[in-house]
């Protein structure tokens, strides 16, 4: 019997593993919109099934682990081309590294079928939030534990839903959890044979009511519209660090950006893979320069620091108004960096020096980063899956530096993954926390997906993947702060927190 259920879980989380994988469609007009909520509702009506036929919560944990190990393996199995590819490890050992990243990643969800197994009390309505609680502590523990790795978070397949509406105000764990419970109340009602009209209702109210919520007015238009230029440099990542190679590509780069009219240029991360002391003669002069009497504003990826104050990934402004800032410039220092690429974790760097990466240890920037000043915006620069962390993005909109951002902006470089899945990921990602904030996002990417994405989340001007190019588009900037980034500005995951705990007490057996 445990072996058919362990076999349906396994199935159960490949499926689940799905609704991020069309994610790479959202890139095309006519992508996918509400498949991928309607494959993880599948998948979750199998993991509460299989979880309810488990008698021991030893055995609803192995089930739920199970879930959780092909749900994390399929979704983030892009991990393979860096690690591989590009990272020189063998296959096996790539292979075997994914696996055994996933299978730590599920054993928050493992703790969570197991007390839901020993702590259901057969009840329909009580059982379905118990559910939703665990889940939502869960997919926390993951968001925030050794750093966290929240890709593929469940919320993230709900962005072309009505469940959306909840974003703004729950945050992508809030709105997954809300989802979460809807399901299981019409699948345990069935299940236990009780009252399924009434949860079969409660649930279509939840689903009506984050629909409803879509339409309510959080924010504002702030002033006026901004032309932009994003630059997609579509360099092979393994021809980024080649010195034969790097001439041409910082000229390209150098070129589009001194060529870009209007208010705002941006190139993405590391676009210039050098440090400025490390350019060729004038190349870092002669940006600042143009810059400083344009009427242009820029940003640009690079590397900044120096051996004595260490290095960091930045992005790097520069414009009329900065040239009497020290150094000309303004600076923004990338604040979660990613394990083994960006610093080796304690006791890893046996692994690390297996690959060949160009890795070492950045220094961190400040959380509360100060935003960038474009005519009469503000705009807050993030750097590759910064983004995923939307409680640390949350931190600049209340008590910051500056103003509240008006725009939020993503450079990243996901050529490390090729052609995968990852970029339409991604994508989603970006489009999730403009929803959260009701803010524009503008991306500038080495290879995809370079685009404009309003404050409703939807993308008004794309770029083709794999293709060098410029894109020249508008945004309208917004102001006005939605309850997400208020309460996660103040309190981090605290609230959601605390939620999920008094969500366990209330619904738990005993």
């Amino acid at each position: 019997m445990t072996i058919t259920l362990t076999l349906w879980s396994l199935v159960a989380g490949s499926l689940h593993a799905t609704a991020f994988l069309p994610a790479i469609a959202a890139v095309q007009p006519g992508g996918f919109t509400g498949l991928p909520a309607v494959l993880q509702a599948i998948s979750l009506v199998m993991l509460l099934w299989v979880l309810g036929k488990a008698k021991r919560p030893a055995v609803g944990a192995w089930l739920a682990w199970s879930f959780g190990l092909t749900w994390l393996l399929g979704s983030t199995a892009w991990l393979f081309v860096s690690l591989h590819r590009f990272g020189g490890l063998p296959a096996w050992m790539a292979v075997l590294s994914m696996v055994l990243l996933s299978a730590a990643l599920s054993l928050y969800l493992a703790v969570a079928g197991g007390l839901w197994v020993r702590w259901r009390q057969r009840l329909w309505l009580s059982d379905a939030w118990l559910f939703a609680g665990l889940w939502l502590l869960a997919e926390l523990a993951r968001a925030w534990v050794f750093t966290g790795f929240p890709w593929a978070a469940s919320g993230y397949a709900l962005v072309d839903t009505p469940w959306s509406g909840l974003a703004p105000w729950l945050g992508v764990y809030g709105m997954g959890a809300v989802m979460v419970a809807a399901v299981a109340m019409v699948v345990l009602s069935l299940v236990l044979r009780q009252q399924q009209v009434l949860a079969v209702l409660l649930s279509v109210c939840l689903f009506l009511g984050a629909g409803a919520l879509t339409k309510l007015p959080l924010v504002q238009a702030q002033g006026k519209l901004l032309q932009v230029t994003l630059v997609q440099g579509n360099v092979p990542q393994d021809e980024k660090f080649a010195l034969h190679r790097q001439v041409a590509a910082l000229q390209w780069h150098a070129t589009q950006l001194q060529a870009a009219k209007g208010d705002l240029v941006m190139i993405p991360e590391t676009a210039i893979p050098l440090l400025p002391a490390d350019l060729p003669a004038d190349f870092w002069s002669g940006l600042l320069t143009h810059f400083h009497s344009s009427g242009t504003a820029a940003l640009v990826g690079v590397p900044m620091g120096s051996l004595a104050e260490g290095y960091s990934n930045s992005v790097v402004g520069v414009s009329a108004q900065t040239k009497d800032e020290p150094e000309g410039i303004y600076r923004y220092n990338k604040h979660h960096l990613v394990p083994f690429g960006e610093f080796i974790p304690d006791g890893f760097r046996w692994f690390v020096s297996m690959m060949n990466i160009p890795l070492g240890d950045f220094a961190r920037g400040p959380k509360q980063a100060p935003s960038f000043a474009v005519a009469d915006q503000w705009v807050a620069p993030n750097i590759c899956y910064e983004d995923l962390f939307g409680e640390e993005l949350a931190t600049r909109f209340v008590g910051g530096p500056t103003p509240p951002p008006t725009i939020l902006a993503n450079v990243s470089n996901l050529a490390w993954f090729g052609e995968s899945v990852a970029i339409g990921q991604h994508l989603q990602v970006a489009r999730l926390r403009s929803i959260e904030f009701q803010r524009p996002t503008l991306r500038a990417t080495n290879t995809g997906a370079t685009v404009v994405i309003d404050h409703h989340g939807q993308v008004t001007a794309q770029w083709p993947l794999n293709q060098q190019g410029v894109l020249q588009a508008t945004v309208q900037g917004t102001q006005g702060l939605t309850p997400f980034a208020q309460w996660a500005g103040r309190w981090g995951l605290l609230p959601l927190l605390l939620a999920g705990v008094v969500l366990v007490l209330l619904c738990k057996k005993g």
